[in-house]
């Protein structure tokens, strides 16, 4: 096929396959042939933008959201895609304002139907937050809470269950977001989300709020003494299944069973040995230990909140914003984070072995 016929629908599909099966540059070069094409250009623009991604080639990628954003200014998608790649890249100020777009999508946040308006960062003197997205994002943003009551506002938290009694002692009311909710009136609400955009929040401006969380006094008693001396590292090994990166972010079984037989070593996924009842129960045990292993799942966000030493082992592909396009190895949003990441799609032998080079320098075996 030369460079001046025409694309079809049967090309363009044999090139979504072969973006598949990892031969990227025959997909690239029909991608672009068809973004000439007015039928085929958006859809072509959306898998042009995840092949680039997939590459690491982030600012080709915002350079292709941005065009087409051109096309469709008004798709929540892909305004979402590039606010993930402007954070990725450190550009937060312009990446806030998009990130509003999540409120559009049909599988977005829940927002709630309050007879007061939604906060835009103005004066208030009350102010409910709804809980969204992921247990990590809530644990990520939860943070910029106290700066909020050191204002004078008085915080309500409408948090999931499993969130309440950790985020209880951040000086905001805390309601479980269960049953019939009563929800106090209040001068504005606001999703936990978009309280970095409505603070105006930079890289910068990060360090002043951390760490940030502890487990409740109840959960340290609960605990005493059932974390014996040789469980010293904290593993997480695998995220929920239903996550829409899990198939990359999590551990093979091969991987996983490296990690839970470090000496040591002591499940903290949910489902594992211990009762852990919720996000105060795990905080009490980390709180116990020299050190937590996770992929990306909000263990990391917690053991980060509470300036617990942790090591992050991220994947290639899907590579979350939080953690920064770059490469770099520590976290602004969590200073006592290290991050191992993977150096082509699917090398875990690779972060396993770092990981166990870096070990014996860290911890005092047995």
């Amino acid at each position: 096929m030369s460079p001046t016929d025409t694309v079809t629908l049967v090309d363009l599909r044999r090139a979504f396959l072969a973006h598949l099966e990892g031969d990227l540059a025959v997909a690239e070069a029909v991608y672009r042939r068809a973004l000439a094409v007015p039928a085929m250009a958006p859809a072509t623009h959306r898998h042009l933008i995840k092949l680039l991604e997939g590459q690491h080639r982030w600012n080709e990628a915002l350079d292709e959201c941005r065009l087409a954003l051109v096309r469709e200014p008004d798709d929540a998608e892909l305004k979402i895609n590039l606010a993930n790649l402007l954070l990725g890249l450190g550009r937060y100020a312009e990446a806030w304002p998009l990130l509003e777009a999540r409120a559009a999508l049909s599988a977005g946040s829940v927002r709630p139907n309050l007879p007061y308006p939604e906060w835009d960062g103005g004066t208030v003197r009350s102010l409910v937050i709804w809980d969204e997205q992921g247990f990590g994002d809530a644990i990520q943003h939860s943070r910029f809470v106290p700066a909020l009551v050191a204002r004078g506002i008085a915080v309500t938290l409408v948090l999931r269950p499993e969130l309440c009694a950790l985020l209880s002692d951040l000086g905001a009311t805390v309601i479980p977001a269960q049953g019939q909710l009563r929800v106090p009136a209040a001068d504005a609400w606001a999703m936990i989300g978009s309280l970095p955009g409505r603070l105006g929040v930079t890289v910068e401006s990060l360090a002043d709020s951390w760490p940030y969380l502890a487990p409740p006094a109840d959960r340290r008693a609960k605990w005493a003494g059932k974390i014996g001396p040789a469980a010293r590292i904290g593993v997480v090994a695998r995220g929920k299944a239903i996550h829409v990166n899990d198939a990359q972010r999590s551990l093979p079984y091969e991987g996983a069973d490296f990690l839970q037989s470090l000496p040591g070593a002591v499940s903290l996924e949910p489902g594992g040995p211990l009762p852990l009842a919720d996000f105060a129960d795990t905080a009490a045990v980390i709180e116990q230990l020299d050190l937590v292993i996770a992929v990306d799942t909000a263990v990391a966000h917690l053991a980060g909140a509470m300036g617990k030493p942790c090591w992050v082992i991220l994947p290639y592909l899907g590579l979350d914003w939080r953690w920064f396009y770059d490469g770099r190895a520590t976290s602004p949003w969590y200073p006592s984070i290290r991050l191992y990441r993977q150096a082509a799609p699917r090398d875990w032998a690779g972060v396993l072995r770092a990981i166990a080079a870096d070990l014996p320098a860290v911890l005092r075996w047995p």
